[in-house]
């Protein structure tokens, strides 16, 4: 796997997406990144992780050791996810946006029925 520190770790000690503070930032293939925060308002760690231009996730764990512990299992499943992805050409990745916009939608749709209160 070719994980290497995001900007040469400059990002480290800077607000993240959740505006807690960076303590690991790290990029695969220039197509996804994965960072670890502390110090959250809801719980101590959290982990952001997301494949550019097709999606963002977010895990809250209460201890580092815990969150660098599931952040080195979730590089490997991200990184298997991105060299699915045959980015050979633009209508390839037109089709692949398209695909996981339908699938969010769906996704969205079945969450919201599963989580219906039915009288």
């Amino acid at each position: 796997m070719n994980w290497y520190k995001l900007d040469d770790d400059k990002t480290i000690g800077q607000a993240g997406s959740d505006g807690c503070i960076i303590i690991a930032d790290e990029e695969y293939e220039s197509m996804t990144r994965i960072t670890i925060e502390k110090d959250g308002t809801i719980v101590p760690f959290s982990i952001t992780c997301g494949i550019y231009g097709w999606m963002m996730h977010t895990r809250f764990f209460g201890s580092e050791e815990e969150a660098r512990i599931q952040m080195k299992l979730m590089k490997s499943k991200l990184a298997s996810i991105v060299d699915m992805i045959p980015l050979k050409d633009k209508a390839t990745e037109d089709s692949f946006k398209n695909f996981f916009i339908f699938f969010l939608r769906y996704f969205k749709m079945i969450k919201q029925f599963l989580f219906i209160s039915f009288p």
